[in-house]
């Protein structure tokens, strides 16, 4: 489970992590990552904060729920791997459905790679 103070909440962060940060895409997800300056993201003092969007598209309520249960577990486990004010995404596929927890984790690690490498 994410901590309260790691949870993305604000739909302004949503918006500045999709559409201003990297991104990058896997089969069953797509990670976008926002790690600005000033204002524009947390500061230093403030945690990493993590949101997810699973759409209809993933499935019924069950499905979509499940995989939401999934992604947050998988993402509690690598806070700590994020840099402290950033804005992470992670956005489910209708192929994270019929994934594995196996398969979301290697899906999800390959995503983080390769957003958190510096430009």
């Amino acid at each position: 489970m994410l901590p309260p103070s790691h949870r993305l909440r604000r739909s302004d962060d949503f918006r500045r992590a999709v559409r201003s940060g990297r991104r990058a895409g896997r089969r069953a997800v797509v990670v976008h990552f926002f790690s600005g300056s000033g204002d524009q993201a947390g500061t230093a003092d403030e945690p990493a904060r993590v949101g997810f969007v699973v759409s209809k598209a993933v499935g019924n309520a069950v499905l979509r729920n499940r995989v939401h249960r999934r992604l947050r577990a998988v993402l509690a486990s690598r806070l700590t791997e994020l840099p402290a004010g950033s804005l992470t995404v992670v956005r489910a596929l209708p192929a994270s459905a019929s994934a594995s927890y196996a398969e979301l984790v290697d899906d999800v690690d390959a995503a983080l790679r390769r957003v958190l490498v510096p430009r």
